[in-house]
């Protein structure tokens, strides 16, 4: 699962509008829109109008907050109205269009690559795709500018309270999985997303139609969360997700799920890597490349991340997703997946897991100390 961080900083001033008719060349926007979009090495595209509201989405997420599931993610209950609207003062008033973007990030030879790594979600284990994907919906965006003149045309990569899969769904690129994931039939649901908001309007046959829910009796991936973190289908309750506290979370998981954890450090794919949409082949290894795993990443070992102090989990961190989870919560995610290789070794025992628990407990952050006492007066 992939895990919004929604700085919630980018939101647009108000600003005159220039004003945009569809002119002669209409027709022909979307087209050179699309292929711009290709060129920029997306791998979908759609478009939905962004004069409209998304209210069945935004039902779901506000019975989500109003639940308390958004735990510790605070900015989830702020600016609510960014959320409900794209053509608003928050976003971009008088915002015709939104343009919706997806990459895959899937690779080939995944199983090559170190053990610890794979501890990582897909996504995470390259180069931060907040910045080298912005940068691509960035360039779409200014392209888009340029078709006509006055447009004015925004671009988001998980960089603001935008619902993201929702205005996806909206533009029919994809459907929403009972895992809450965005699946495209044909690529699968490994796909980041980014956005552009523009004045540009489009003639109506442009604009795609949702697509329908495609699941059928299908629920592997709520079957197979090691966490329950599905109450319902289409549901997911973060605060007992793996994603969430290996990520979002500044306190370690509650005892009671310590035993059902894996040996994730960052994130989580169980829910994606059993859908059977997933099993269609990756793109080619330079489509990925920005995902592989970083260089350094060979160089390092588990034990790094319990012994680096702040700056050295800065340089560590550096163009990678790894740093939102801070030096704390690394320490605390290798703590906790040693202790379920403990568990796995039964009698035998894994002599290099309950040293790594150790040395945990004499780490300088109170909150890593509290966990690994914890997990070695359980074991």
């Amino acid at each position: 699962m992939a895990m919004g961080t929604e700085l919630q900083d980018n939101l647009a001033p108000s600003g005159r509008l220039a004003e945009t008719g569809a002119g002669c060349h209409a027709t022909a926007w979307a087209a050179q829109i699309r292929a711009r979009a290709k060129e920029l090495e997306f791998d979908v595209i759609g478009f939905a109008r962004a004069d409209e509201a998304v209210p069945r989405h935004m039902a779901h997420f506000d019975d989500f907050v109003a639940r308390g599931m958004h735990g510790d993610m605070a900015y989830l209950a702020k600016h609510a109205a960014a959320r409900e609207r794209l053509d608003g003062e928050s976003i971009l008033p008088g915002a015709k269009t939104v343009i919706c973007l997806a990459r895959r990030y899937d690779r080939e030879d995944e199983e090559d690559e170190p053990p610890w790594v794979q501890g990582i979600a897909r996504y995470a284990r390259g180069r931060d795709y907040h910045g080298h994907l912005h940068k691509r919906v960035a360039k779409l965006a200014r392209f888009v500018r340029g078709l006509q003149e006055g447009v004015i045309a925004r671009a988001f990569c998980d960089t603001a309270p935008v619902l993201e899969r929702a205005w996806a769904h909206r533009a029919g690129i994809g459907f929403i999985g009972k895992n809450g994931m965005l699946i495209v039939p044909g690529k699968g649901s490994y796909c980041l997303l980014g956005e552009v908001v523009t004045t540009l309007p489009l003639p109506p046959e442009d604009y795609g139609q949702a697509m329908n829910e495609r699941c059928g009796s299908c629920t592997l991936c709520l079957d197979a969360c090691p966490t329950d973190a599905f109450p319902r289908p289409f549901v997911l309750d973060p605060r007992r997700c793996v994603s969430y506290y290996t990520i979002e979370s500044r306190s370690a998981p509650p005892q009671e799920l310590h035993a059902s954890l894996g040996e994730e450090l960052f994130g989580c794919d169980v829910c994606q890597q059993v859908c059977p949409y997933n099993g269609v082949a990756p793109p080619a290894s330079e489509h990925t490349a920005l995902f592989a795993p970083l260089s350094r990443w060979s160089e390092t070992s588990v034990w790094d991340w319990l012994r680096v102090d702040e700056a050295e989990f800065i340089e560590l961190t550096r163009s990678s997703p790894l740093r939102r989870a801070t030096r704390a919560g690394m320490a605390r995610n290798v703590l906790l997946a040693a202790a379920r290789r403990l568990r796995r070794a039964g009698e035998g025992g894994d002599e290099e897991a309950r040293s790594q628990l150790e040395e945990g407990a004499q780490h300088d952050e109170p909150s890593v100390r509290k966990l690994a006492n914890e997990l070695l007066g359980a074991l």
